[in-house]
């Protein structure tokens, strides 16, 4: 179980994956853009799950989305009213260390977004306390 867990908020994103606001409020932009960086990676997706929101007057709102990897998960949700998108990485380093492939994955979805104020927490998972 010992792994890295990054868990970060992107606040005034610029960028649209070639338009923030598609990867933003378009489920299905938001999904290849996460099984893009994941696959480039060399990250493997075992199941996935997104969802989008509507608005009231029915127009597209955020999306969330998580993808199950044999090395953990991916987790996303944006907030297009915000410019915000929240991110929730861990890989375990169960036959080989992943931070490599954690931070690549993570590297993509950052440029993808290009958020102008980024707040980033790594947390160490499952390290045996010393004796």
């Amino acid at each position: 179980m010992n792994g890295l867990h990054i868990l970060a908020e992107l606040y005034d994103c610029t960028r649209d994956c070639a338009s923030t606001a598609r990867c933003m409020t378009d489920v299905t932009v938001l999904a290849q853009l996460c099984r893009s960086a994941c696959a480039k990676a060399g990250l493997t997706p075992v199941a996935e799950a997104f969802h989008q929101f509507k608005n009231p007057d029915g127009s597209s709102g955020g999306v969330t989305g998580a993808i199950v990897l044999a090395e953990s998960h991916l987790a996303i949700h944006t907030w297009p009213e915000l410019n915000a998108v929240t991110l929730d990485l861990y890989v375990c380093n169960f036959s080989q260390d992943n931070r490599n492939a954690a931070e690549s994955a993570f590297s993509a979805l950052i440029q993808a977004f290009d958020p102008q104020r980024l707040e980033r927490r790594e947390i160490l998972r499952g390290l045996t306390p010393a004796s």
